[in-house]
């Protein structure tokens, strides 16, 4: 038998006193703790700095649920195809195996990097066409 709740409001916030993002996200997290129990998402960053140290490239990403999530891979202009990314994704991958990740999941635009992906073994999986309008966002995963 279902309880009878009052009817709930539906506002778009900009601002509020509360964190719509954390409120948000805590009942998606304790419903997904329900069917697979805590979930510790651990943070999975590299730079790769010049000799002054400025940062030219990066990927930023996390392990959860046996898997590593790539969110951000970008290198500097002028470092671009002298392997930095290939690096920085194969250290990332080393990272996420040493983890007891299965595999990498990721995302990118077709004027990004979907070559680049595809030619170190990721599959293309998904992909959404005019997104943003004239691209096609893609998404990839490798397992190990």
């Amino acid at each position: 038998m279902s309880t009878v709740l009052p009817p709930l409001s539906l506002d778009e916030v900009s601002r509020t006193a509360e964190n719509p993002f954390t409120a948000v996200n805590t009942l998606l997290g304790d419903f997904n703790t329900e069917h697979v129990g805590p979930t510790k998402h651990v943070p999975l960053w590299l730079l790769a700095r010049d000799a002054d140290g400025k940062v030219q490239g990066g990927l930023l990403g996390q392990t959860y649920w046996s898997w590593c999530s790539v969110d951000v891979l970008a290198v500097a202009e002028p470092y671009r195809r002298q392997g930095i990314g290939s690096r920085l994704l194969a250290k990332a991958e080393e990272i996420a195996r040493n983890r007891g990740c299965i595999g990498i999941r990721l995302d990118t635009i077709s004027f990004q990097a979907p070559g680049f992906y595809s030619r170190h073994g990721y599959t293309e999986f998904g992909r959404i066409d005019d997104y943003p309008p004239g691209h096609t966002h893609h998404w990839f995963m490798k397992r190990f």
